[in-house]
């Protein structure tokens, strides 16, 4: 089933939602709505529970294919889209990882960003302390995957602001959670250099369409108006998977 526009607005940026019909457990169908803007998903009550494997895996799939969609941060008060009354945040803690959730207090359900889903169903690892060393020298600063938050990695190896761990979003931690969702291919861990050569070549695209001219080879790419976030370089790194 192809997408269909939403009638109800994505919490952040009230435009409209679109809809993505997944399989559910029982042979049944499920209904999400993705606001691939915002890189934030609405889950009605309970409806993350009532996905059947192949569904996350097709999940994953549409994030991937919507990874170029111009990304607008999330606004500072969300509402439910159901009731329009304010979404409250509040965190999960799963084996990869720690990950922010913003729930209806009336239980009408639960906004997600995308990179929250992916430590939520397991497709995440943590940076190891060399990578976080090496990205520190070639980046120094980069936006939390989590909350958005700039993360000076030359200070710290975890967010300040949501104390959550840098994930990322890797080929190996893919392949081995889609082992239990999907056939997966065949794939390895990106090596610690090839995380942070990803997130430099990124910052140098983002320098080069806002048109700043000078980048010195000795310079380490840490303005903050040019921290780029660990989901994004992710998808870049786990795009091979999906190549037919």
């Amino acid at each position: 089933m192809k997408p269909t526009p939403s009638s109800r607005p994505c919490p952040s940026c009230n435009n409209a939602m679109q809809v993505h019909e997944l399989p559910g457990q029982y042979d049944s169908a499920v209904e999400i709505d993705f606001c691939f803007s915002c890189q934030g998903i609405w889950f009605d009550s309970m409806e993350n529970l009532r996905l059947a494997p192949a569904a996350v895996a097709t999940m994953f799939k549409e994030m991937h294919q919507h990874r170029d969609t111009p990304h607008a941060p999330l606004a500072g008060r969300l509402r439910c889209p159901q009731c329009r009354g304010g979404l409250v945040q509040g965190f999960d803690v799963v084996r990869s990882g720690r990950f922010i959730t913003h729930r209806c207090e009336s239980r009408h359900g639960r906004f997600s960003s995308f990179s929250s889903f992916m430590i939520e169903k397991g497709f995440v690892r943590q940076l190891t302390k060399p990578e976080i060393a090496d990205i520190a020298k070639k980046v120094g600063v980069i936006n939390c995957s989590n909350c958005g938050a700039p993360v000076d990695l030359r200070k710290e190896d975890s967010c300040s602001h949501c104390r959550s761990a840098l994930s990322l979003l890797d080929p190996g931690a893919v392949e081995k959670a889609l082992q239990n969702y999907a056939k997966a291919p065949s794939a390895h861990a990106a090596p610690a250099t090839a995380v942070a050569d990803a997130l430099v070549a990124m910052a140098r695209e983002r320098s080069r369409t806002q048109r700043l001219d000078v980048w010195p080879s000795d310079t380490r790419l840490t303005g903050a108006g040019l921290a780029v976030d660990l989901f994004a370089v992710g998808l870049t790194l786990v795009s091979s998977l999906w190549d037919d």
